[in-house]
């Protein structure tokens, strides 16, 4: 028993020193929580789990009721009632934005070549801005280049692919069009965060309930971490990016949390229909492909 209150003991104070040094926002995490937890098992759930699970966090009732409101009202969330109960399920459009980001937190790195990006019409700044904004470089006002993935806004662009055989060109080229300390900074904090994580997870009793809250902090802060990475082509990057070793650590770490973490779905997470399933095809899925990224 004394075992089972230290190692506890421990894994509370590493979430509590995870959210000091990485306060949550209420919104940010409830769509943390729709994406690993609710959308593979049908997309819907009732608030009291988001209440319950937000709480172990630090995010009060308050707060959660307030964010899902605005998450209604932005388009993303679409509430219905059974009974004296609300559930609230993922609006199409945001079902396609949790599957594409799925796609980059899961399916690990894709894009190996460039693509040259020429905007026309005239609200080219605007489509600029979002190009950016999905890691390309603006290089004039209408012309970017970034890795060679879906362009957002596709329609009414020139693409052209292109590729450079001399690494030393490579490397001055994305020296000069991307600032990477930031996001190497990034990953580094997430190593120091849960490399922790990963002995507990391996030596430690965690209980369901904190096996899933730390699942939650771990994919919270990898999916913050990646989506502002530009993620360019591996050739272009430094030999010792983080990157690489913070997919690691988050594949292992994703894969021991899970069986305990699905468990406490399983028994604890409903929708209007019942119970949510612990296991579906698109988790184990989803253990798969994180396997073939953990070694």
């Amino acid at each position: 028993m004394a075992q089972g209150n230290e190692a506890d003991g421990r894994i509370a104070e590493l979430v509590e020193n995870i959210l000091a040094e990485t306060p949550l926002k209420a919104a940010s995490f409830i769509v943390t929580i729709y994406g690993d937890v609710v959308e593979p098992r049908g997309g819907v759930v009732w608030i009291g789990n988001l209440i319950d699970t937000c709480a172990a966090v630090g995010i009060s009732e308050t707060l959660v009721r307030t964010a899902v409101s605005r998450l209604v009202a932005a388009g993303q969330l679409l509430g219905e009632r059974e009974g004296r109960r609300s559930y609230y399920r993922l609006s199409k459009a945001a079902g396609s934005d949790f599957a594409a980001a799925a796609r980059i937190i899961f399916g690990g790195p894709q894009a190996e070549s460039w693509q040259l990006v020429h905007l026309r019409g005239a609200d080219a700044e605007e489509r600029m801005q979002s190009l950016e904004r999905a890691g390309y470089a603006r290089l004039d006002p209408r012309l970017a280049i970034g890795p060679a993935r879906e362009v957002p806004g596709s329609a009414d662009v020139l693409m052209l692919r292109a590729d450079s055989p001399d690494p030393k060109a490579l490397a001055a080229f994305v020296d000069a069009y991307w600032d990477l300390a930031p996001h190497a900074a990034a990953y580094h904090r997430f190593l120091a965060q849960f490399a922790l994580a990963a002995r507990l997870a391996e030596t430690s009793p965690f209980t369901p309930a904190a096996a899933l809250t730390m699942r939650l902090l771990l994919i919270h802060r990898f999916r913050t971490v990646l989506l502002h990475d530009p993620r360019l082509p591996a050739a272009a990057l430094p030999k010792d990016w983080p990157g690489m070793e913070a997919r690691r650590l988050f594949s292992a770490v994703y894969r021991l949390l899970s069986p305990l973490a699905d468990a406490h779905i399983g028994r604890t997470f409903v929708s209007g229909a019942g119970p949510l399933f612990a296991i579906t095809g698109e988790t184990e899925g989803r253990l798969a492909l994180l396997e073939t990224q953990a070694a």
